[in-house]
């Protein structure tokens, strides 16, 4: 299920936990935008990890022919990214509830952290 999340102007759409593994698993590309602490604490196997303030820097290692779908998380900081993205053209979506919530619904066996 989708729906839009709102940061500024842009609609960026929302797509549940479940559904963005779906996706992943037809070829769009999970972006994981956490810093390397919280990843070594909680990881999505086969994510790119790129940290939220190096995406400017690191953009060219970004799929432009797949489905970006940003995570962090709770979804505050994949929004930004998301953001950002939209505006250079990506077809991003924003997964709802971030890794936080991929943990409760797709793989309980990823830890949950504060």
């Amino acid at each position: 299920m989708r729906r839009p999340a709102t940061l500024g102007r842009a609609l960026i759409p929302e797509i549940l936990p479940q559904a963005a593994a779906d996706a992943v698993a037809r070829g769009a590309v999970l972006l994981d935008v956490r810093e390397p602490l919280e990843i070594a604490t909680a990881r999505v196997d086969g994510a790119l990890e790129i940290p939220m303030g190096q995406i400017p820097a690191r953009i060219e290692e970004i799929p432009t022919d797949a489905a970006i779908l940003c995570l962090c998380h709770h979804g505050a900081r994949s929004l930004q990214v998301a953001h950002f993205l939209h505006a250079q053209g990506y077809d991003v979506s924003n997964v709802r509830g971030g890794i936080d919530h991929w943990s409760q619904t797709v793989d309980p066996s990823i830890p949950r952290y504060v």
